[in-house]
């Protein structure tokens, strides 16, 4: 097994050690990210830096790059407060990634990649209607991370759109029959397959 240090990862093509470290620390959840600004216009982004943060409130992190194609999302959010997170089915995880590419500003990537635009009342952020779980949330705190200069953006979960059957008796929702798509890097997208679930576990139901 070859050993790597830190001088070692500092020394890779910058390339290579973006999809090195973006791959390393395994499957994320991914997300497509809709915006609106005040004028109305859509913005679409898909994103794989969301996190669970409290269930109580419920609340949702996302990490935002420092020079990334996102800052329109980030400022669509800043302005408006809120913003809708659509999972990425495994029928149009290429279009999702497609969200990614560096459309001019103003132009909506919902036209550009083939998706429908689905509102609710009293709400500006658009959700994704081919998506079968939609969270909608409010802004409430952005967190700056000086080390790397991004920020962590924090919402708070105001509206859930999904399908019912998705959910167990004891809430536990099935990715893999909603077909989510989860992401390894950035571009190496994966089917997922529930293996089991576990008892919560206790010191004393170790098996021998």
């Amino acid at each position: 097994m070859k050993q790597f240090d830190l001088a070692d990862i500092l020394a890779f093509e910058q390339r290579y050690r973006t999809t090195f470290m973006n791959s390393i620390s395994g499957f994320k959840s991914l997300q497509m990210v809709a915006t609106a600004n005040k004028n109305g216009i859509s913005n679409l982004a898909v994103f794989s830096s969301i996190f669970h943060v409290g269930a109580n409130p419920p609340y949702i992190g996302m990490v935002f790059r420092p020079d990334g194609a996102e800052h329109e999302t980030l400022a669509n959010i800043l302005e408006s407060g809120v913003y809708t997170l659509n999972n990425v089915r495994t029928d149009f995880y290429e279009a999702a990634h497609q969200t990614s590419a560096r459309y001019p500003a103003g132009e909506s990537e919902f036209k550009h990649c083939g998706f429908t635009e689905e509102y609710i009342a009293d709400y500006i952020a658009p959700f994704v209607k081919e998506s079968n779980i939609k969270l909608g949330l409010a802004l409430k705190e952005v967190i700056p991370v000086n080390i790397n200069n991004t920020k962590i953006v924090i919402g708070q979960v105001q509206h859930i759109l999904l399908d019912e059957e998705l959910v167990s008796e004891d809430g536990y929702i099935d990715l893999a029959k909603a077909q989510s798509t989860t992401v390894a890097g950035l571009d190496a997208y994966y089917q997922t397959a529930l293996l089991g679930r576990l008892k919560y576990a206790k010191a004393d139901n170790i098996k021998s």
